[in-house]
């Protein structure tokens, strides 16, 4: 069905063309998942919600913009992937499943997220990228299993102390946000292995040479003078990384070397739970 005639049907409430949108999804599939992503759908089919042994579910890339109380009866879902759509706020039921291992949320329009995030105490993983945060919402921090956090491309000025006690947290990924200085919090942060601040206004980097666990830090494009210290054998992408040496000054001018390598992005495909 092409996403003309998709986009059309969608507009339409009758049931029999919901049933057309999901090419008569009338039962659970065996492999316990369920991928609705890209069906251009405007609300979530009840009938899925009747599915109580799913664990996986895909609604990525829809025109959502809430979700049914029903959605509750999904105590067995582990992975919840609601990014693209058009949400302004996450839907609470979301945090009534609390099996829940990976959740995707970017791409949206959220703000904030709610306190009720923190019954999520299964969370391993959080994309909230590309939405509209000013600051990192402090119920993330009560996430105590959490090891992947991506919170890249919103509005993020600072990260709250709070964020050391998440001390699972392995990555994270603050590419494209709005950061003038490299959040001090993280320097506390021993055991992070992969930090991305790419694309920030970060001028001055602190000595990273102290964190034991960290093996990747992504620097590039930011205006600063200086690159990131490291421990041997972690590896910097950014200016003035181990292929280049930083500026020296000759004749009172700053020489610049910039590298041509681009930093890695986060994996495309959707991770599966540990």
């Amino acid at each position: 069905m092409g996403n003309s005639l998709k986009a059309i049907v969608a507009f339409v409430p009758s049931n029999e063309c919901q049933k057309y949108l999901l090419e008569d999804l009338e039962e659970m599939p065996v492999d316990k998942m369920v991928d609705l992503s890209g069906r251009q759908l405007r609300r979530l089919p009840l009938h899925i919600c009747s599915f109580r042994e799913l664990v996986k579910l895909y609604l990525s890339d829809n025109n959502l913009n809430h979700l049914p109380p029903e959605l509750e009866q999904l105590q067995n879902l582990q992975i919840l992937a609601l990014d693209f759509n058009n949400f302004k706020a996450l839907p609470l039921v979301v945090c009534t499943l609390k099996q829940l291992c990976i959740l995707y949320l970017g791409n949206n329009k959220l703000c904030s997220l709610p306190l009720e995030l923190r019954l999520l105490q299964n969370l391993k993983t959080l994309w909230i990228e590309s939405n509209c945060l000013q600051c990192l919402p402090e119920v993330v921090c009560e996430l105590s299993l959490l090891k992947t956090l991506h919170a890249g491309s919103n509005a993020l000025r600072t990260l709250p102390a709070q964020l050391q006690c998440l001390q699972e947290l392995r990555t994270i990924w603050l590419s494209g946000n709005l950061l003038s200085e490299f959040p001090p919090v993280l320097l506390d942060m021993p055991f992070l292995e992969v930090i991305d601040v790419d694309r920030n206004s970060i001028r001055f980097f602190p000595s990273l040479a102290h964190l034991p666990g960290l093996k990747l830090v992504i620097y590039d494009h930011n205006p600063c003078r200086n690159a990131p210290k490291v421990a041997k054998g972690v590896r910097r992408v950014g200016r003035w990384s181990e292929e280049t040496p930083e500026p020296r000054k000759r004749s009172g001018a700053v020489i610049e070397i910039t590298l041509d390598e681009k930093p890695s992005p986060p994996p495309a495909t959707k991770p599966e739970p540990e």
